[in-house]
């Protein structure tokens, strides 16, 4: 945990030159990862599973393969990925991220890679108009979106999905085809226009806030990279040192639930 005593949070200390970085910033760019959520008890993708999942491995279930092969299958997963997460709830970082991006849209980009929603749920939860520009971009897709197979037909989903049978299973409004979690699967490219994006805004950003991610998940691990070969400079908020580390300009050991509401409020 990030220790709100260490004498470095002083005028040198690694806190204050953070929030200097920050103030001095036009162009922020965050990213985070799956240490964001552990706090609010989120499941990581590769936690060991239970009950009827005990003996499935996620690399049998997240594929084209495998929904093609047996779509009420993957469904079924899926839904009971998404009723662990509806048991959990942003927690103090997604909640102070949600209200420093909603501030400055304009100047404040946040890519997670993340598909768990907790940073939608933030946003929401200020019960307030929520900027333009203000929404987390999902690198790895959102777990709680369904979108089509065949064409570009999307929604984000707010109840769960009879997957009772194949009938049940929900067919695009549009074209008739299957509906498939909007996730980013193995084997395949993340969204290019979005990375694209991502890619522009990392070599225009004059600081890029890294929360929460082992930074070893390529493209997104490129992203700070980016920002530090543009001349920005990078600040890494993780319990843990990382491979990105010795490239930051400041390290900040600690969970990101107790750092952030500090270093952005």
């Amino acid at each position: 945990m990030f220790d709100p005593t260490d004498p470095l949070r002083g005028p040198t200390g690694r806190l204050t030159r953070a929030r200097r970085l920050l103030e001095q910033a036009e162009r922020v760019l965050v990213l985070t990862g799956a240490g964001i959520s552990a706090e609010s008890g989120v499941p990581t993708f590769r936690d060991p599973m239970t009950g009827l999942w005990a003996h499935r491995r996620p690399e049998e279930l997240a594929t084209p393969e495998a929904f093609a092969h047996d779509p009420r299958l993957v469904w079924e997963w899926y839904e009971w990925r998404r009723a662990q997460l509806r048991a959990c709830a942003p927690n103090a970082a997604h909640h102070a991220l949600a209200e420093w991006i909603a501030a400055s849209p304009g100047g404040r980009r946040l890519y997670t890679q993340n598909v768990d929603g907790l940073h939608h749920r933030a946003l929401e939860e200020r019960d307030k108009p929520i900027p333009d520009g203000a929404h987390p971009r999902t690198l790895h897709g959102d777990l709680f979106g369904n979108r089509c197979s065949h064409c570009a037909w999307t929604e984000r989903a707010r109840e769960p999905l009879d997957t009772s049978s194949e009938h049940t299973l929900p067919r695009c409004p549009d074209c008739g085809g299957a509906v498939r979690p909007a996730v980013v699967w193995f084997g395949e490219a993340l969204d290019t226009e979005l990375l694209e994006q991502a890619m522009s805004d990392a070599q225009r950003a004059d600081v890029c806030l890294v929360v929460g991610t082992s930074a070893l998940v390529h493209p997104a691990a490129s992203l700070p990279r980016i920002v530090d070969r543009s001349g920005g400079v990078i600040i890494e908020v993780n319990p843990q040192p990382t491979p990105l580390t010795a490239e930051a300009a400041v390290h900040i050991a600690g969970a990101a639930g107790a750092v952030l509401p500090e270093l952005l409020m």
